[in-house]
């Protein structure tokens, strides 16, 4: 949102965001086109000449994501945390203006078995001086936020306090008008679907509006207008097949965005689709089953291809342990999985797995190149 909003100011903005769903080139944006091959392979090249010692993958793309805004003479850019923020690659940045938008146990192994350590690791990409947008946060997450802002000398803005936002869903889409003490953004139909969006407008419009007091000048206007054309597949994408089929990608791979997906399904779906589903075995597994479940049919349990996904057999037998009643079906083979389960449904809900939302994407339509 933030970036569709910078471009609609005929800022030339750029984006770097993680994980891809198809090709690499998803995640290096400029303006609104994705990096081609040419300049994706000639700053791969350059940045491995340029190390003293093997990288991680993220590492590597986090180094080219700026040489290749360096080389478009990018003048704002949008860069997305890849994991936590403390230690991450992105954190050599010091930017004048972030955001933390939504804090969930999710990655534990790496940032901490609860919200308050999830949350100081987050917190870590705040820099002294800068203004950091909070999100509709956990208190006790907020908290740690607020303490960390305080030590480092950066102001905290609480969007969700500090903006007043009205909204209406219209067939599965916000209607949202947000109001601050500086401006009036909309009203607005949000170019994504489902009603956690309101959330992410909101941080996207107060975040915007702080870096004004940077020098980045983006009107109330181009903020409505990023908000109604921004794009982001396999979030809530609703796609029409040729045989009259529809297929609902969304990358909800934890239990909060199983959560979200939950609400969405509820209200929009009530012919409760079935559910084409493919989680990592490091995940908690039946928390997004029980999420999914309640709102959907008949399952396909399948395996994306990559050795963190739980096999189908076992996803399958985890599905039955919560609800022996519901048919299920596993199949190992991705592409046979998707083709059972356009056949066997009119509507079918994919998720899981981001891996799974772009192997199934890439299947039924061709990512702009």
């Amino acid at each position: 949102m933030v970036h569709a909003a910078l471009v609609a100011a005929g800022i030339r903005a750029a984006r770097y965001t993680s994980p891809h769903l198809v090709r690499l080139n998803e995640r290096f944006v400029v303006g609104n086109e994705m990096v081609d091959d040419e300049m994706l392979e000639s700053v791969a090249n350059h940045v491995l000449d340029a190390i003293d010692r093997p990288p991680t993958f993220f590492e590597a793309t986090t180094a080219m994501a700026f040489e290749i805004f360096r080389r478009s003479h990018v003048e704002v850019a949008v860069i997305e945390v890849g994991l936590g923020g403390r230690f991450d690659a992105t954190n050599v940045l010091e930017p004048p203006v972030g955001a933390i938008t939504s804090i969930a146990l999710d990655h534990e192994q790496h940032l901490g078995r609860t919200l308050e350590q999830i949350a100081f690791e987050k917190a870590g990409i705040i820099k002294p001086g800068m203004t950091i947008v909070g999100g509709a946060l956990p208190d006790a997450a907020m908290q740690v936020v607020r303490e960390v802002a305080l030590q480092r000398g950066a102001r905290l803005v609480d969007a969700a306090q500090d903006a007043r936002m009205t909204s209406e869903m219209e067939d599965g889409r916000a209607r949202i008008t947000i109001e601050t003490a500086a401006d009036t953004y909309g009203p607005a139909r949000l170019g994504l679907r489902g009603e956690h969006q309101i959330g992410n407008a909101v941080v996207a419009a107060t975040l915007l509006e702080a870096a004004r007091s940077h020098g980045v000048n983006v009107p109330a206007a181009a903020v409505t207008r990023g908000l109604e054309d921004v794009e982001w597949p396999a979030r809530l994408e609703l796609l029409s097949l040729a045989n009259g089929s529809r297929v609902l990608l969304d990358a909800a791979h934890n239990p909060e965005g199983a959560r979200a997906l939950r609400t969405y399904l509820a209200r929009w779906h009530p012919e409760r689709p079935s559910l084409l589903v493919s989680i990592m075995r490091d995940k908690d597994v039946d928390a997004i089953l029980r999420e999914l479940l309640p709102v959907t049919s008949s399952v396909i349990a399948t395996a994306a291809k990559t050795p963190r996904a739980m096999p189908a057999n076992e996803l399958a037998s985890r599905v039955r342990a919560l609800d022996a009643t519901r048919a299920v079906v596993a199949c190992e083979d991705a592409s046979a999985a998707i083709d059972a389960a356009v056949a066997r449904s009119a509507t079918v809900c994919v998720a899981g797995s981001i891996f799974m939302a772009g192997e199934v994407r890439e299947r039924l339509c061709t990512l702009p190149r």
